[in-house]
């Protein structure tokens, strides 16, 4: 269906007339009129309206152009399963099970295979079906993507022992042996920290997909590392509960 058709078909739905929906998002009949026509579309600011009007995405209102998958677990999308922002827009990247009410769900991916191989698998696919299909597949999403050097399960496993190695290679005081690290997203792991002069900086950047992971301190006192790195560099920390009081251990180009 084009746009006109579908606004049509949506305001009749509702009992509405041209001027009754007109009223309710700050424009002529004449406008809508001429959408309905298909003379012309509504601008950007109107399909958000429309959209929340009519509890439909704007992907919707335009007659579907794209075919929608969340950016987080390759779930095709439709209207049903859409996420929205907090003020009740739709968010057309993510389903609402990724990203609810304004909230990532999943900060590391391992967790989201996990819970994919539990609730995908079935007769014809298994859970080790699953998890390499998810393992493969999630680091080309734009909410994983960073690097093209994760773009396959092989060349990600290559990064993850590798850098594992590096980090083990650090030999430092109090940190136990890394086996394992997860894709993590940087606005889960940017801590702030305080350099010797008071200035208060931040070394990852919050969109990112990083490798990391958390330890407790083998020498105790509450302290956690905390490990983060990519194919530049490498980064450790220590903090207590919940982050506080960060202190950088380290950080090394790769």
């Amino acid at each position: 269906m084009e746009t006109k058709d579908i606004i049509h078909e949506l305001r009749t739905k509702r009992g509405l007339s041209q001027e009754e929906l007109a009223e309710k998002i700050f424009v002529t009949r004449q406008a809508v009129s001429r959408w309905e026509n298909g003379e012309t579309v509504p601008n950007t600011e109107t399909l958000k309206l429309l959209s929340q009007l009519f509890d439909v995405s704007i992907n919707t209102l335009l007659g579907s152009p794209r075919q929608l998958i969340c950016q987080c677990c390759g779930m095709p999308l439709e209207d049903s399963v859409i996420s929205k922002e907090k003020d009740g827009l739709f968010n057309e990247d993510y389903c609402k099970w990724c990203y609810a009410d304004g909230e990532y769900t999943y900060s590391d991916m391992d967790t989201l295979i996990d819970f994919c191989a539990e609730s995908m698998a079935n007769e014809h696919f298994t859970p080790e079906q699953v998890r390499a299909y998810m393992r493969e597949m999630l680091p080309k999403l734009d909410y994983w993507k960073k690097h093209t050097e994760l773009g396959s399960e092989e060349a990600f496993e290559w990064l993850k022992k590798q850098l594992i190695k590096e980090f083990n290679d650090l030999h430092i005081e109090g940190m136990p042996e890394v086996t394992e690290l997860s894709a993590l997203i940087g606005a889960y792991v940017n801590l702030e920290y305080t350099l010797p002069n008071g200035q208060r900086i931040k070394y990852l950047d919050d969109g990112a997909t990083y490798l990391g992971y958390q330890l407790e301190s083998a020498s105790g006192g509450g302290r956690c590392f905390g490990l983060v790195a990519n194919v530049d560099f490498l980064l450790v920390c220590t903090y207590g509960e919940n982050g506080e009081s960060p202190e950088l251990v380290i950080y090394k180009k790769r």
